[in-house]
């Protein structure tokens, strides 16, 4: 017998309010962990969100599967920077554009550089596109070294240090930070250069992966 009308109505109003709930949760999980860092308790996200734990797990199983599904699309569009950096002629211009790109997706969310950061093995799709945006900056690195433009003494941890000075002032700057992230960004860039060739002292034994215990811990 083919479903009432009532029936049917019913069932649409179930859909369209699993995905007003689902949009409600990813939005403020957005917001908590911007705010609170990963690590924020999936009980404050509900509560943010205008729903019951009950149905956060059910939409969202475990914290990792939240974190990808709120930061895929930034990391999508950090990866596409890093793509975009090595596929332009001038590798120097391609390194420049991709920092100040990725640069601006720390200010814009906040949460972002530990997401990009933090390994999700059971998360297949996220984590090759994590990897691939990470092999992609080293080799940013090296080409944009290989044309004389880039000093010869960069090292990929200066992209560590980079990022966290960025991190740093996004987290204390307050109003006119989207200007204070530019400017800061522009100096450092400025002394990436050939031109500001005297010696520095050694590169720190870091890696991407220390800017998430950087991340944690402010």
């Amino acid at each position: 017998m083919a479903d009432h009308p009532s029936q049917l109505a019913s069932a649409r109003d179930l859909r369209a309010d699993a995905r007003h709930n689902r949009a409600r949760i990813l939005g403020a999980a957005r917001e908590t962990f911007s705010a609170r860092g990963l690590d924020a308790p999936m009980v404050a996200i509900a509560r943010r969100a205008g729903v019951g734990v009950a149905t956060l797990y059910r939409r969202f199983p475990s914290r990792e599967s939240l974190i990808t599904e709120v930061f895929a699309d930034e990391l999508a569009a950090c990866a596409s920077a890093v793509d975009d950096a090595l596929a332009d002629p001038d590798p120097w211009r391609g390194f420049r554009g991709a920092i100040e790109k990725v640069c601006a997706m720390q200010v814009a969310d906040r949460g972002f550089t530990e997401a990009f950061l933090t390994a999700f093995p059971d998360a297949i799709d996220y984590e090759r596109t994590r990897l691939r945006a990470e092999r992609g900056l080293a080799e940013m690195v090296r080409r944009a070294k290989a044309t004389g433009r880039l000093r010869a003494d960069f090292d990929v941890a200066d992209l560590v240090l980079l990022f966290r000075a960025n991190c740093g002032l996004i987290a204390g700057a307050g109003e006119g930070v989207e200007a204070a992230s530019r400017r800061l960004v522009a100096y450092l860039l400025q002394s990436f250069g050939a031109g500001h060739a005297e010696p520095l002292p050694p590169a720190p034994p870091l890696t991407l992966g220390h800017l998430i215990r950087t991340v944690n811990s402010s």
